[in-house]
């Protein structure tokens, strides 16, 4: 395979007919057979992966030198109005986490990683919002069918995330933040795939508009708070980079699929 044919893979499988402003081909490689994959990669990977026969190297998050990333943020949006949000409350809900994410690229070292890519002629490429809505839409689908019953409870939430072999394996677990175990689940909602965490204003707008309970994937602590001390929905966390696995490792067996072999690093559980 080839880096292109590595990206319209996952773009395939996410349903996407477009590269996500948060994922990019930085060096192009073909005759791809042997591949490095971690959540995270840094020079220290690309220096391993070139002294150990890697034809190329992926990561899930995306480097600095995107400058623009931060675009997928706004994909919250459509998450928000697919649940009921209003669109006028979803846009206002993004704004000032959009706004901080924007003006943070000024400090980002662009050219960090991928001068050494360069350096070492070493193929190399990230995949992030098309894997996170693959897990996203797994996680959700789960969600969907353990609560077709309106006494679904929160327990019940926990224990069906808890059950993907991602969780199971990880030093995190699903905890229930926000609420009690006891509680019906009501509307629930995964809160995932669309740059990083929303925050205190996302799930604000989901429980003001219908939504029971919120699952993000990692929360701030000044956030969590706020959400506590205001007490409308049920909250729960997944775990990041478990959550974030449960959407890389279909990826990563259609690519094996493919004969490509891969090791996985830096998080894929």
């Amino acid at each position: 395979m080839n880096t292109n044919e590595i990206m319209q893979l996952a773009l395939d499988m996410a349903g996407y007919d477009y590269i996500p402003a948060d994922s990019e081909i930085y060096i192009q490689g073909d005759k791809i057979k042997k591949v490095l994959f971690g959540v995270d990669i840094d020079s220290s990977d690309l220096y391993y992966a070139k002294a150990n026969g890697y034809d190329a190297v992926i990561a899930h998050h995306p480097q600095a030198n995107i400058i623009n990333s931060y675009e997928v943020f706004k994909d919250n949006i459509n998450i928000m109005k697919k649940y009921g949000v209003p669109e006028e409350i979803a846009e206002k809900a993004i704004q000032e986490k959009y706004e901080q994410l924007k003006i943070s690229v000024a400090s980002s070292n662009y050219d960090d990683t991928i001068s050494v890519a360069k350096m070492l002629n070493m193929p190399f490429l990230n995949i992030h919002q098309p894997l996170d809505e693959i897990g996203r839409r797994m996680m959700q689908e789960k969600i969907d069918d353990i609560c077709k019953d309106d006494e679904t409870k929160i327990k019940d939430i926990v224990d069906g995330l808890s059950s993907f072999k991602e969780m199971i394996s990880a030093r995190t677990k699903v905890e229930l933040l926000i609420g009690d175990e006891n509680n019906k689940a009501g509307k629930t909602v995964v809160a995932h795939g669309a740059y990083t965490n929303g925050g205190y204003p996302i799930a604000n707008a989901f429980f003001e508009n219908g939504v029971n309970t919120v699952i993000y994937i990692h929360i701030g602590y000044p956030d969590y708070v706020k959400l506590r001390n205001e007490n409308k929905g049920n909250l729960i966390i997944s775990g990041h980079i478990a959550s974030d696995s449960v959407g890389i490792n279909p990826f990563v067996e259609a690519l094996r699929e493919k004969g490509l072999d891969i090791t996985t690093i830096k998080g894929i559980i």
